[in-house]
């Protein structure tokens, strides 16, 4: 049944993965007939983000009433319909509209599949997993740009809403190779539900959430602001700057894909340090002058994103306890989603009111506190762990 079930869960991901790029390549052409200027986007992305959120943090109280495998359906038809609201929009407050379902599907979905496989799978299955949502995203730009050549942002959107309704179809015929929560562990247990102040209570529960915020912080900067940089402090041209940019991307894709090889040998924590060092080599390389440099920096930064974000949430039973495992992944999706909705723009304030030249002594500062954060989180969950033995 496991080896039977794997296969959807790595199409889910890569389904996840496919809608999250398409604004950003659809906008150019979306904002002008839809009678919108060409910052609105920025808005439709908050309203996607905060329905995230919400889901994210309502996950839990889903999931143990659904159950992982009718939560994902729901989800991903909730997403599908959404996407096709998207293509039958023609001013942009219908946009708006469609934007909280598209939000609200996206969350549930991500923290639930998240916990089911750090339940249920070895670490190298997350890294991989993530590394199909790599795909998945790289994926929905180029559906797009075919779209697109044929003169329509709307099929775009219509094409990929259908993805997402075969793959409910799939999900929905797979139903029963999903287990409940216990059985995913292969033991009795019951799963706690618990509220976010009773959360933050436990230990290790603050760093954690603190933590990917600031992860969220140093993906979504770098991602977004590269080009940027690119241009305005290292005079590139916009073309060769939005490609360097986008080799990032490539660099988390291709890390991730290398990663599930390398948890084979070292454990999540040490998977961790290990990206943090890598980020900070990049950095570091970003910093130093010559425009080489600064492209194997940026290449190298991605490298070491990549095992973060999977090691920390396959670790999220051995750091809180099985039972919790379900509310914290909840918390924890909602806190990356919160690092991502606001750092990134917190940025752009710095950029425009001091100096873009600030970009990587933002991302240093984030790397530094999220390594603080880290090694406190496993002290912290490490003695509670040597209480309970």
């Amino acid at each position: 049944m496991v080896s039977m079930l794997l296969p959807v869960i790595y199409l889910a991901f890569i389904s996840l993965g496919l809608p999250d790029a398409l604004l950003g390549a659809a906008w150019p052409s979306m904002y002008a007939p839809l009678g919108a200027g060409v910052s609105w986007a920025g808005g439709v992305s908050m309203i996607i983000s905060a329905g995230t959120i919400v889901s994210s943090l309502a996950s839990d109280w889903l999931n143990g009433r659904l159950g992982t495998g009718k939560v994902t359906a729901l989800s991903v038809a909730t997403t599908a319909v959404a996407l096709f609201g998207f293509s039958t929009c023609s001013q942009f407050w219908q946009l708006c509209v469609w934007a909280i379902p598209y939000g609200l599907g996206a969350g549930s979905v991500d923290a639930a599949l998240n916990n089911y496989v750090a339940l249920h799978y070895e670490s190298r299955h997350m890294s991989w997993l993530h590394c199909m949502w790599g795909l998945g995203a790289a994926g929905g730009p180029v559906i797009m740009g075919w779209a697109l050549a044929g003169g329509s942002w709307q099929s775009g959107y219509r094409i990929i809403s259908i993805l997402q309704i075969v793959l409910t179809a799939v999900i929905v015929f797979s139903l029963p190779l999903w287990k409940t929560p216990a059985e995913a562990a292969g033991e009795d247990f019951t799963p706690e539900h618990r509220t976010l102040p009773q959360l933050l209570k436990v230990p290790g529960v603050p760093e954690v959430l603190c933590c990917f915020a600031c992860y969220s912080g140093v993906e979504t900067v770098t991602g977004m602001w590269a080009a940027s940089y690119c241009t305005l402090v290292r005079g590139l041209d916009a073309v060769t700057a939005a490609s360097w940019a986008s080799l990032f991307y490539a660099g988390i894709t291709i890390g991730r894909f290398l990663s599930g090889f390398l948890t084979m040998k070292f454990n999540d924590h040490q998977m961790i340090r290990l990206g943090q060092a890598l980020i900070a080599v990049g950095i570091a390389l970003v910093l130093l002058p010559g425009n080489a440099l600064l492209l194997v920096g940026l290449v190298t930064i991605g490298l070491g994103c990549a095992p973060i974000y999977p090691s920390i949430i396959h670790e999220t039973p051995a750091n809180f306890g099985k039972s919790l495992s379900m509310a914290m992944t909840g918390v924890q999706m909602a806190a990356a989603y919160t690092g991502t909705t606001l750092l990134s723009p917190l940025f752009g304030v710095l950029a425009q009111n001091i100096t873009m030249q600030l970009y990587p002594f933002f991302l240093l500062l984030m790397l530094v506190l999220m390594a603080v954060l880290s090694e406190q989180l496993h002290k912290k969950t490490a003695a509670r762990r040597a209480e309970n033995s």
